[in-house]
């Protein structure tokens, strides 16, 4: 017998679980072209719209994405100079959270060694993606984020989704076997995803923020767009089939969406999606503090309410300490960086990335010791 089906709720009614509908009709059309199945034909049309707007009861199920944490937390910074404390505060009450720490063995846990720097995950997966390929219960983007202790910058590296990692094992018995790193958010959620980050890296986890990939739409729209130098041109595989030309193009949330998403026509795959999503995120941070966004309470009022909207934390971050600490980032002291990798490969049927295990260490035994600065100043 199947299980029965879960539910997102919308506006107080309960709503069949897009996700799971989307991926049903995907899977139906792969194995025999044509029409969805019929109890799925209705409810296709309008999953999107009700992915955008409905908010999972259990956000560890939920399948979110980072798009713009650096430029959360700075225009959350920014704020308090503008509006004062009283409306970070009401912006941190409507901020959904998320259990983690508690679900976590501490004899796993590395120690703190930097006790006043920050080390964050952040991450999430696009189950809004039409790419009928992608595993939509699977982590797409892992973000380990270091504040440095002077809160004078930050360091944003990409793990790629399919490093080849140790998965430990979950609560529930699954893991505990080599496998992509993406599969630990399929295994064992959020809690198991940082478990895995900490066992990779040696870097022990203080929080973690998550952003739903469909809001950051929203959050693009809501500053007028952004403006993007494309490296090369090239052609979405996804409808509506926009053109990406070379060179600066304006873009709106629909578009930059469609940007951060391509990785078939370029011959990294995944590692030319992680440079589109790293400058994207950027490309929001010089737009928020190049326009009146800061000055205009109407458009930050908007701008914060759909970040909001987007985002989920772990139950001990405090926005208005996070907003304090980070008050001076803007993008010309956050650096993208990605762990480092010597190869791609197979292991049976599945594509993964081979860590260079030397370099990661000693990028993320930089982090554990707060000593990323002085690793890029000796990489230039």
């Amino acid at each position: 017998m199947s299980p029965e089906p879960k539910h997102l709720r919308l506006d107080d009614e309960p709503v069949p679980d897009c996700y799971e509908v989307i991926r049903r009709a995907r899977q139906a059309r792969r194995q025999k072209p044509g029409p969805p199945p019929k109890h799925d034909a209705e409810a296709v049309p309008d999953c999107y719209e009700v992915i955008r707007r409905a908010r999972p009861p259990k956000p560890r199920r939920a399948r979110r994405v980072l798009l713009a944490l650096a430029v959360v937390l700075a225009v959350l910074a920014s704020v308090t100079a503008v509006s004062g404390w009283l409306y970070v505060r009401s912006v941190d009450a409507i901020i959904a959270r998320v259990e983690v720490f508690d679900q976590i063995p501490e004899e796993t846990r590395p120690e703190k060694v930097a006790l006043s720097a920050i080390n964050m995950v952040v991450l999430g997966s696009d189950a809004g993606d039409p790419d009928p390929d992608r595993d939509g219960s699977r982590s797409d983007i892992i973000i380990l984020a270091h504040i440095p202790a002077d809160r004078s910058s930050a360091q944003l590296i990409s793990i790629p989704r399919d490093t080849w990692v140790r998965v430990p094992q979950a609560r529930n018995g699954r893991g505990g076997v080599d496998a992509k790193i993406n599969a630990a958010f399929e295994w064992g959620g959020v809690p198991l995803v940082v478990q895995t980050v900490e066992s990779f890296t040696g870097v022990r986890i203080d929080h973690v923020a998550i952003i739903e990939f469909s809001g950051f739409e929203e959050i693009v729209n809501a500053i007028g767009g952004v403006d993007i130098t494309v490296d090369r041109t090239f052609t979405s595989i996804h409808p509506p089939f926009r053109r990406f030309n070379k060179g600066k193009q304006h873009m709106n949330g629909a578009m930059a969406l469609d940007y951060a998403r391509q990785r078939m026509q370029f011959p990294d795959g995944d590692f030319a999606r992680i440079r589109h999503q790293q400058q994207l995120i950027r490309a929001v941070m010089d737009k928020a503090a190049s326009t009146g966004l800061l000055t205009s309470p109407a458009q930050l009022n908007a701008f914060v309410r759909a970040t909001a909207n987007a985002v989920t934390v772990d139950r001990t971050m405090s926005i208005v300490d996070t907003a304090m600490n980070l008050r001076h980032l803007r993008s010309g002291n956050v650096t993208f960086l990605t762990s480092p990798s010597r190869s791609t490969g197979q292991v049976g049927t599945e594509s993964v990335v081979f860590a260079d295990t030397s370099k990661a260490k000693s990028v993320f035994d930089a982090v554990r010791r707060d000593a990323v600065t002085e690793l890029i100043a000796a990489a230039k």
